[in-house]
């Protein structure tokens, strides 16, 4: 079914929407998938807070032209669905990743990360980031350790001196 003029631009500034304040970005050749596989895709990206669409080439060179994904405008060739991270940098590479272990037939072809194109086989370099949550976790625990070491020592003063006072205590009564 062709697309008329109208509703082309609405696709083109729907996606350059969410390209305006995605993260970072995924391209995938999905030839060979079926049409539940690709359902199951959607879902799992609906799920993670990934923007997930098929959409014309020609279409996705205009909506990515002045956002930071400009860089993958060489590389939109052949039947391709954009997978943008809304939420953390990782969610789309987690996403795609994980989806394409399972089915040989999605293929990454593209991967973007703050303006730059990476090669495809760093997704799962990407895939491995820690969500916010997970980072601002690692973070509060880095800065807890030495709060925590020096709680420690501090409550080790008191702590040998009891000993050693109850020590003395059992020595004078055995003797």
């Amino acid at each position: 079914m062709a697309l008329n003029l109208e509703q082309k631009k609405a696709i083109v500034a729907e996606v350059a929407d969410v390209a305006s304040s995605a993260y970072s970005a995924i391209a995938a050749e999905y030839r060979g998938l079926t049409v539940e596989d690709l359902t199951q895709l959607r879902k799992d990206a609906r799920g993670s807070g990934v923007y997930l669409r098929v959409v014309k080439n020609t279409l996705a060179k205009r909506a990515v032209e002045d956002t930071d994904f400009a860089c993958m405008q060489e590389g939109f060739v052949g039947p391709l669905l954009l997978a943008f991270s809304q939420e953390d940098p990782g969610a789309a590479a987690r996403v795609i990743n994980d989806f394409a272990k399972e089915h040989d037939e999605l293929i990454v072809k593209m991967v973007s990360i703050n303006g730059k194109l990476l090669e495809p086989s760093e997704i799962s370099v990407l895939a491995k980031m820690p969500t916010y949550d997970q980072a601002i976790s690692m973070l509060m625990g880095t800065m807890l350790a030495p709060v925590q070491k020096l709680v420690t020592t501090l409550n080790e003063v008191p702590g040998k001196l009891v000993r050693t006072v109850a020590a003395i205590r059992d020595a004078k009564e055995a003797g």
